[in-house]
């Protein structure tokens, strides 16, 4: 490996699963479209993340989170996804997932990939239903730089050692805080900022990069 790097920070939806779980989980109520639509505004930087996050999530109000759980037990992870991840650790570099999604969905792709730890929001649920509200670590635009930021404070690790892929505009915070910038299949609002620009979706482009 050519690069220094001992962090790798991967954003979930569309990155390192193929599609959004929000609108996977909205599909359940026929609302797929109306939740896409509100995606998409925010992943292009048109809708504030907390906005869009807080509007889709009240209307996934009444899906019980035992099908919630499910439906996050059965996504498509990426391809490629695995071997990247098993090279990575190979390296020696911790793996860490940061999604603005859910922490459904993201601790238990960790014990599928193999990632070293998750930060991700909650889906609040009352009587074994979502209630419509949400909290968590990733809430606004600014959460991941600011996370990623906290953990290369904890862990002693450099800008110049880090290394983030993402594919949307809540990704654009963690760019500040690295020096090696991926988008992977991503939108023109990321692309802008990347130094690494990935468009087959297949993340083992990034071994070959490396």
């Amino acid at each position: 490996m050519n690069l220094n790097i001992k962090l790798a920070v991967f954003d979930f939806d569309s990155t390192l699963m193929d599609g959004e779980t929000i609108d996977i989980l909205a599909g359940e109520l026929g609302l797929k479209a109306e939740v896409s639509k509100i995606t998409e505004e925010a992943m292009n930087g048109k809708l504030s993340f907390f906005e869009s996050l807080s509007k889709r999530v009240s209307l996934l109000k009444g899906l019980p989170v035992e099908r919630v759980d499910q439906i996050c037990h059965n996504l498509p992870y990426m391809n490629g996804a695995l071997e990247t991840i098993k090279y990575l650790k190979s390296n020696n570099i911790k793996v860490v997932c940061f999604s603005g999604g859910f922490r459904n969905a993201t601790s238990y792709a960790k014990e599928q990939l193999g990632f070293d730890a998750d930060f991700s929001n909650i889906l609040h649920s009352k009587d074994g239903v979502l209630t419509g509200l949400v909290g968590g670590d990733m809430m606004f635009d600014w959460s991941k730089g600011d996370m990623l930021s906290r953990l290369q404070n904890l862990l002693g690790i450099s800008k110049h050692e880090t290394i983030v892929i993402g594919d949307g505009a809540n990704d654009l915070s963690m760019f500040k805080h690295a020096d090696h910038k991926v988008a992977f299949c991503a939108k023109e609002v990321l692309k802008r900022e990347a130094n690494i620009i990935i468009d087959q979706k297949d993340l083992k482009n990034l071994i070959n990069i490396l």
